[in-house]
């Protein structure tokens, strides 16, 4: 799952446009024109899209099933990029043919790349282009996990951390009123176009453009935070504005084994809460973005059998990846073409696993013995009664931020990410 944040792109406002939802209710706007045909196939997709999502069984809440059902995602994404063959970024936008698909099939929709609002121009007139996911349109069914994690009532006031395209917040509208959703971003230009788009679908919630690690003071406290973003540590701001009791939902950025927590505000910038049982991956807050190792050129020295399987380490799925993570904070994983596991530090050091001759067989190289310390971790994890993610809990107070496992007076404790920002 990605970063929920979102395109720029011009807003067509020949003439209004009148989108019929379920129960009777009009959305109307200047955003974007429909042909009554493409009207209709819109709300048979909104439609599967919500069944869907409530056969997965994560839109339980009648409240979040109305809000999927009628708040229309296309508005929000009138075009994005769509990532070929070759592993390019090929523009799209409302005049192809496939574009609803795309709109509202559970997938994550990249918006921009690199941070470069021109980049989906130059792909649109040039042809595919490269770069890096900066913004995009969280998957929905990520989105409904997280909506659900915040447990609000009526009257809740919810600062969302990450504007983006604006569609959570227009989901947020819907469930708890305008008047109770501030939304930030850091980049204004993106605020500026989910603004235009909020209010063609009648929303007029809080937006700003902020850094959201600074939360956002004008209108605290809040009930709720969310932040669709992932942090290497969470910002004392968002529980010094949130009120006791309240809840901030985020997902930690850890190279290896990330996932969305649930903290309890105390008191001041103090929390404490866990780990969920749900995953999500999200790009990070700008200002948390973690030194990365190098991969070498090519795997030298001798190699060694081991009987762990690497894919281990980069499949969310896995029971151990989060634990892994844990030993290996700043280390990256990565699955590369031909099926190898890279292992790199920033410091220089690294591991390859890759299957030779029927046999799982490591290579390493630099001051710290990666693959080594995968195993000696596994080993810890085995004797704990192999932990899964939903064990582990997390506390914050000004001097320290901590994971630890099943209560927080454990002996089992890691600092949630050293040196991070």
């Amino acid at each position: 799952m990605l970063l929920a944040l979102g395109a720029v792109f011009p807003v067509t406002a020949r003439s209004t446009w009148d989108l019929s939802i379920g129960g009777g209710e009009f959305y109307r706007g200047h955003a974007m024109e429909l042909r009554p045909d493409s009207t209709a196939r819109a709300a048979r997709r909104r439609a599967r899209l919500t069944r869907t999502l409530r056969s997965a069984g994560v839109l339980v809440d009648p409240a979040w099933r109305a809000a999927f059902a009628q708040v229309p995602r296309h508005v929000f994404l009138g075009r994005f990029f769509v990532a070929d063959q070759a592993g390019c970024w090929q523009a799209e936008d409302r005049t192809d043919p496939g574009w609803l698909d795309h709109v509202y099939a559970d997938r994550v929709l990249v918006t921009q790349l690199d941070g470069d609002p021109t980049g989906w121009e130059r792909a649109r007139t040039a042809g595919p282009v490269t770069g890096v996911p900066t913004s995009s349109s969280s998957q929905p069914a990520i989105m409904a996990v997280m909506l659900a994690a915040l447990r609000v009532a009526d009257g809740c006031r919810v600062l969302e951390i990450g504007t983006g395209t604006g569609y959570n917040a227009a989901l947020l509208c819907h469930r708890l009123g305008s008047a109770n959703v501030t939304t930030v971003d850091i980049d204004p230009t993106l605020v500026a176009a989910a603004r235009g788009r909020l209010a063609s679908c009648g929303f007029r919630p809080t937006c700003a453009g902020a850094d959201g690690a600074a939360g956002y003071p004008a209108n605290a406290p809040y009930d709720r935070v969310l932040a669709t973003c992932a942090v290497a540590r969470i910002p004392l701001a968002w529980l010094a504005q949130t009120v006791p009791g309240g809840f901030v939902v985020t997902t930690l950025h850890r190279p290896i084994g990330a996932g969305l927590v649930r903290i309890t505000a105390g008191h001041g910038a103090t929390g404490q809460g866990r780990v969920l049982a749900e995953d999500g991956r999200f790009m990070p807050l700008r200002a948390h973005k973690l030194a990365r190792g190098t991969r070498p050129d090519r795997a030298t020295g001798t190699a060694r059998t081991t009987d762990l399987d690497g894919e281990w380490l980069v499949n969310c799925r896995s029971a151990f990846e989060f634990y892994a993570g844990l030993a290996l904070p700043t280390t990256t994983a990565t699955m590369t073409e031909d099926g190898a596991i890279w292992l790199v530090h920033p410091d220089g050091s690294w591991a390859r696993h890759a299957r030779e001759g029927g046999r799982r067989q490591v290579w390493q190289g630099g001051p710290l013995r990666l693959w080594d310390i995968v195993e000696a971790t596994h080993a810890e994890w085995l004797d704990l009664g192999r932990p899964t993610r939903d064990r582990f809990g997390i506390t914050v107070d000004a001097e320290h931020q901590e994971l630890w496992l099943d209560t927080s007076d454990s002996p089992h404790r890691w600092p949630l990410c050293a040196g991070a920002p």
